[in-house]
């Protein structure tokens, strides 16, 4: 199976669907509207002429907001189509940033360059096969002393709607559609596995990186499961027998040693 080229041809077709989405609003996001969230924008702080490597960008929204905060950008997305529609945003807004499209591991082999920051965010993981190779792709383009930051959905919520929450070798093929508000019922075929959040940890600490910190959220900022509820000035929340449940973890990692 190649799950790749599925997954490829998947998000070539949800690229043209979040185009004309609410969820991402791009016409707002043209006049200025920054698409990045305040538990990123917290974590990864002033990036004012750092070099930012965003893995798994899509269409490249949260790239060229870091660009619009004064880094100096790559983005990198398995989706030929949502490069394409990168490149023409980044033309339009008239930003300075670099896209390529490429799978993250094979990037991570190809590359030679070494970043102050790699970030990567908001349902990034289940994509991919093998976290060690995805940690070593994170290892080699930061510098020394360089930053990683994930924000990534919790798998608690995965387990919550029928998915495995640990890892295994033969990964879920489904027919999904996706997650905007305009999904017209279309499907496409995706192929996806679990990751544990000591699979995470696990696999960043053995390739070298040091967590710094590590934290879990209640809130979402974006309504993409079902069962979630509005809390003002927060963003959305999932109860369970009357408690939170953990939608959101981020990481900050930092390469200290060549």
């Amino acid at each position: 199976m190649d799950y790749l080229k599925l997954n490829k041809e998947a998000w070539n077709q949800r690229t043209h669907v979040h185009l004309d989405s609410a969820f991402y609003d791009v016409a707002s996001f043209r006049n200025g509207r920054c698409s990045l969230n305040p538990v990123e924008l917290s974590q990864v702080g002033n990036v004012v002429g750092k070099s930012l490597l965003h893995l798994q960008c899509h269409f490249g929204q949260d790239t060229l907001s870091w660009a619009r905060l004064g880094a100096k950008v790559t983005g990198v997305d398995l989706s030929s189509d949502a490069i394409a529609q990168a490149r023409t945003l980044q033309q339009t807004l008239g930003l300075e940033a670099e896209f390529i499209e490429a799978d993250v591991i094979q990037f991570g082999r190809d590359n030679t360059r070494e970043f102050d920051l790699v970030y990567t965010s908001y349902g990034v993981l289940s994509w991919l096969p093998n976290l060690g190779d995805w940690a070593q792709t994170i290892v080699k383009s930061l510098k020394v002393g360089g930053e990683f930051h994930l924000i990534e959905f919790h798998p608690v919520t995965d387990l919550l709607t029928g998915y495995a929450y640990f890892p295994s070798d033969e990964p879920a093929v489904e027919e999904e559609g996706t997650y905007t508000e305009n999904c017209d019922g279309t499907t496409a075929t995706v192929v996806t596995w679990s990751h544990s959040l000591g699979e995470v940890i696990s696999a960043l600490t053995e390739a070298g990186l040091t967590i710094e910190t590590f934290a879990e959220h209640p809130y979402s900022p974006y309504n993409c499961f079902d069962g979630l509820t509005a809390v003002a000035d927060q963003g959305y929340q999932l109860l369970h027998n009357g408690q939170q449940v953990p939608l959101l973890y981020s990481i900050k990692a930092r390469k200290t040693a060549s």
